[in-house]
């Protein structure tokens, strides 16, 4: 699908025909964009994530590429932590900002549009921010009131509360 370079709302955005064909699009600042075409390092993370914290918990559950709209964007993490409370019953997608979001970042993706697409969802509610660098090796936690945290080698990366969940930067890595 080609979409013209011209600012939408995010309701003629949602109206707009092919949005969830794949690689998804999403809506930023009212531009339209399709997200990157993923990679073998890219789906293994995505994968390896989500099967991490699905086996320590019933609280929340992840999901790959799920569609969440805020007030006035729409985007797909790479993957979306969502309490099993804010999960709909039907088939729509997420009303809101993700509890927890982790992108991982793509060869030629701008990190800049990332980092921005993960504060618009701090500002919505997101509790957690991953950005995952798989060519630096770097982990970049972002939280709605604390710091910006690189993290790197045998450092703990952070969770949401209510999950068992320990994971080092290498042990992620070591995915690769």
């Amino acid at each position: 699908m080609t979409l013209a370079v011209e600012a939408l709302t995010l309701q003629e955005f949602l109206q707009l025909p092919n949005i969830e064909e794949s690689p998804a699009w999403e809506l930023l600042d009212g531009l339209p964009c399709q997200k990157p075409m993923p990679t073998l390092h890219h789906s293994r993370l995505q994968k390896r994530i989500v099967a991490s914290i699905d086996a320590v918990g019933d609280s929340y559950e992840a999901f790959p590429e799920l569609r969440c709209v805020l007030s006035q964007n729409s985007v797909v993490p790479d993957i979306t932590v969502i309490h099993q409370n804010r999960i709909p019953k039907g088939n729509e997608p997420i009303q809101g900002a993700p509890d927890w979001m982790i992108e991982i970042l793509s060869p030629n993706q701008s990190t800049t549009k990332v980092i921005a697409k993960i504060q618009s969802c701090l500002q919505e509610g997101t509790q957690l921010g991953w950005l995952i660098d798989p060519e630096e090796k770097v982990i970049m936690a972002f939280w709605r009131d604390l710091p910006l945290a690189l993290l790197t080698g045998e450092a703990i990366l952070p969770v949401l509360s209510d999950l068992n969940l320990v994971l080092t930067v290498e042990q992620v890595f070591d995915w690769l």
